[in-house]
């Protein structure tokens, strides 16, 4: 019988090429779980980094040398074989073209659009969280005024953003009904997802696509909201450790740099960022005085994407 009380650490590499497609491997012949599909990857061996086992195993595996892998989720599951603690890492940068060393097959698919079957069960989560955009656009029409902000959405929507969350704190009950119903149309016309803060009536989530937990919410709740989608505001480990036990979708995490939004706040800079979203079980967005120039530094300290306020209606 295996040992399910000892924890095995595997690295897995997700690779995306330009046009957004990964690849997957399926376990060969003599393997658990031999035919099922997943990224590639493998055991850390003693004394490894993460970073040190991906180079490692994609070289063996596929027989490329990658430039460099940048973290994402920490997700563990246990098998019927093993309990493991997998460390996925978004790889975007590497030489030669993957090919089967090992004797496994080898396909590049859409996240929105998996082709190949069975998938290897802690692989499907990872599938979701790639579906989610690195763009996460947070309203503001008190500040711009309602009209100035719908024509800011509009062009943003034209130019592909495709995540918008609603939150106006301090609108009144008849300002934001109108807000909200010209939101939803222009991302139902655009294919954009929308989010309402969770400082509005839950009428609205269930109108849309979901909702955007406020820390105190997320404190607070029993239970994940039976939504399509759900976010959380985080702003420490005990928080975002709460949005992984809850099961939401995702987390925004900040503030990273000063934010009129929320003056005097203790802010975590990158360093205090990367230190909380490696841990994170889920896709961390970063927040808090941000805007496009900051997309590198973002990813390199492990955020899914950016989460912008005043920066993205520039």
């Amino acid at each position: 019988m295996p040992d399910l009380t000892k924890l095995v650490d595997v690295a897995v590499g997700v690779l995306i090429r330009d046009d957004g497609m990964v690849l997957l491997g399926q376990r060969p012949a003599g393997k658990a779980y031999a035919g099922w599909w997943e990224f590639p990857g493998g055991k850390l061996e003693r004394g490894e980094t993460v970073e040190q086992a991906l180079a490692r195993e994609l070289h063996e595996e596929l027989g490329i040398d990658i430039a460099g892998s940048v973290p994402w989720v920490v997700r563990e599951h246990v098998y019927p074989h093993a309990h493991v603690r997998l460390f996925f890492h978004r790889i975007y940068e590497w030489r030669g073209e993957p090919h089967s060393r090992e004797g496994q097959a080898l396909r590049w698919q859409s996240p929105v659009s998996i082709e190949v079957a069975p998938l290897l069960p802690a692989t499907i989560p990872a599938l979701g969280w790639l579906r989610l955009p690195a763009r996460y656009a947070i309203s503001c029409a008190v500040e711009l005024g309602d009209e100035r902000f719908l024509e800011r959405l509009q062009a943003r929507l034209l130019a592909g953003l495709q995540f918008v969350q609603l939150r106006e704190p301090g609108m009144n009950e008849a300002r934001f009904d109108a807000l909200f119903h010209r939101v939803r149309a222009l991302c139902v016309r655009h294919g954009a997802r929308l989010l309402v803060n969770s400082r509005h009536p839950a009428s609205y989530w269930r109108a849309c696509d979901g909702v955007h937990l406020r820390a105190d919410d997320l404190r607070a709740l029993g239970e994940r909201p039976a939504l399509r989608l759900v976010g959380a505001s985080c702003h420490d480990a005990v928080e975002l450790a709460r949005a992984g036990e809850l099961g939401v979708d995702f987390a925004v995490l900040g503030p990273v740099r000063p934010t009129l939004t929320h003056p005097g706040a203790l802010l975590l800079g990158w360093e205090g960022f990367e230190r909380l979203a490696r841990a994170a079980t889920i896709p961390v967005f970063a927040l808090g005085g941000l805007d496009e120039g900051d997309a590198d530094d973002a990813r390199r300290a492990g955020a899914h994407g950016l989460a912008m306020i005043r920066g993205c209606w520039r």
